[in-house]
């Protein structure tokens, strides 16, 4: 519900000035659900549709909504204390963290997690002047994880 709220709160004012720029940050489990967390996977796909909806309600006020999927990352979800990648290790019986990091790094495309500075550096560009063409988006920042083309 946090980010309909915030989008609630933020975007009329943001209507009134004529500009604004939000970015919800979704998940690349919001475009291809995950088996081990469908709960999570439903709300980030229902992020993605609550994004467009206020895209196509806010971009001629000029307030800009986009999303973007990020997959997994080096952040604290990951790779905090009982985190993700613990979880992973769990799951896959007695691999070590690395061994564990490694196997999650070898499922994506690019072979690696994000590091947090990357999902930040797609997030800092769509709320530029330079994506002001770019509206009701769901952009994939996940080293090529989820495979569509659209």
């Amino acid at each position: 519900m946090a980010p309909l709220r915030a989008m609630r709160a933020a975007t009329p004012s943001m209507a009134e000035r004529g500009w604004g720029r939000v970015v919800n940050v979704c998940s690349s489990a919001g475009k291809r659900p995950s088996g081990m967390t469908p709960e999570y996977s439903v709300t980030k796909a229902a992020e993605l549709s609550l994004s467009r909806v206020f895209a196509d309600a806010y971009a001629k006020e000029g307030v800009l909504v986009n999303a973007i999927c990020p997959g997994p990352t080096k952040s604290e979800l990951w790779m905090g204390p009982g985190g993700l990648l613990d979880q992973s290790a769990q799951i896959d019986g007695s691999l070590s963290r690395d061994e564990a990091l490694a196997a999650v790094g070898a499922g994506r495309p690019i072979g690696r997690l994000a590091e947090v500075e990357e999902i930040a550096d797609a997030i800092v560009f769509l709320c530029s002047e330079r994506a002001s063409y770019v509206v009701g988006a769901a952009w994939s920042v996940d080293g090529g994880t989820v495979q569509v083309i659209i």
